[in-house]
């Protein structure tokens, strides 16, 4: 297949640094992969061509980087696949990370903030002799998020860390549910406060990039969710995320229907109230354009609500059921 690779470039070595976009032009075969492409481009077109990789097998997680806009590992995408809509693949490094040079990414600001979540059991019980033993039952729901090969393509895909560098990250969040669900760990009341705090779990914002990204299927959003309802649980001070979810809820079961003004007031409380005044324009600008419906009073039950209403109490039952187990 003769097949572009649009590469973005950045040579800090320069005297003015700044990125720069470069076409290699290359014949490959449709079951290469993208970086079997830039290993080529390496080795025969231009040997300044900085990258990561090392297993070339999914394992390893040194070549992540993004491919026609979003992060993925170069190593598990085939050149048919990524020339789907366009024999020119783009190729850029990791978002969300400084770029040491072309497609190597500084990975010191992931570590910290795995480091952050205190990644290693905490039992109460004394240290035995070999290691600490728990049945398999209890184990076997975590070997999903255990595939984790800490390769940083979700942290890179993630929307909040775009606006917000304190925010802990996807991965971070699904290795803390890790411990959080181990049955050996005795620290997680201890671990869920530290995460109730701002830039923890209730600062994801439910994109779902994290999940579409990630290639070993870990599904970092869906574990910040268990953390959530973990934290709920635990009955830990409640934060405007905590109320967000619990008044988004409670505003669906009883109206099927989302009132938003009201959701932002019960949100944020009148203890809150430049908040709220700020949000005041916003208001006026999206209800003259029937963005937003009737609220309060005038906001109306879908018809059909009380069938709503049963799968909210059937959800609820097995809910307390499965807890339970």
């Amino acid at each position: 297949m003769n097949t572009t690779l649009r590469i973005r470039r950045f040579n800090p070595e320069q005297k003015t640094p700044a990125p720069f976009f470069q076409e290699y032009n290359l014949e490959l075969e449709a079951s290469d992969s993208v970086l079997d492409g830039l290993i080529k481009v390496r080795e025969t077109l231009d040997d300044s061509l900085a990258l990561r990789c090392s297993c070339r097998g999914a394992i390893c997680g040194s070549c992540g980087m993004r491919i026609n806009g979003h992060a993925a590992l170069a190593c598990k995408t085939k050149i048919i696949s990524a020339t789907k809509d366009s024999q020119t693949i783009h190729v850029e490094p990791m978002n969300n990370m400084p770029v040491i040079k072309d497609l190597i990414t500084d990975m010191s600001p992931f570590w910290e903030k795995i480091r952050q979540i205190q990644p290693w059991l905490q039992p109460s019980t004394p240290i035995p002799e070999a290691e600490h033993v728990a049945p398999a039952e209890a184990m076997n729901h975590l070997s999903g998020v255990m595939t984790c090969i800490m390769c940083g393509v979700c942290v890179s895909d993630c929307t909040v860390l775009e606006v917000d560098s304190k925010f802990v990250g996807p991965a971070a969040l699904a290795k803390a549910y890790r411990f959080v669900a181990d049955p050996r760990d005795d620290a997680t009341t201890r671990r869920l406060t530290a995460l109730n705090e701002p830039g923890g779990m209730w600062d994801c914002t439910r994109c779902m990039e994290c999940i579409q990204v990630c290639p070993k299927g870990v599904g970092p959003m869906d574990r910040i969710m268990s953390l959530r309802a973990k934290g709920i649980d635990e009955q830990l001070p409640s934060t405007t995320g905590s109320r967000h979810a619990e008044v988004f809820t409670d505003i669906i079961k009883n109206k099927g229907i989302l009132d938003e003004p009201m959701l932002a007031v019960r949100t944020f409380g009148f203890r809150n109230v430049r908040r709220l005044i700020g949000m005041i324009p916003i208001a006026i600008q999206s209800f003259r354009h029937k963005k937003i419906a009737p609220s309060g009073p005038l906001h109306r039950a879908i018809p059909g609500i009380d069938q709503i209403k049963r799968l909210f109490k059937r959800a609820s039952v097995e809910n307390h059921t499965f807890r339970n187990k």
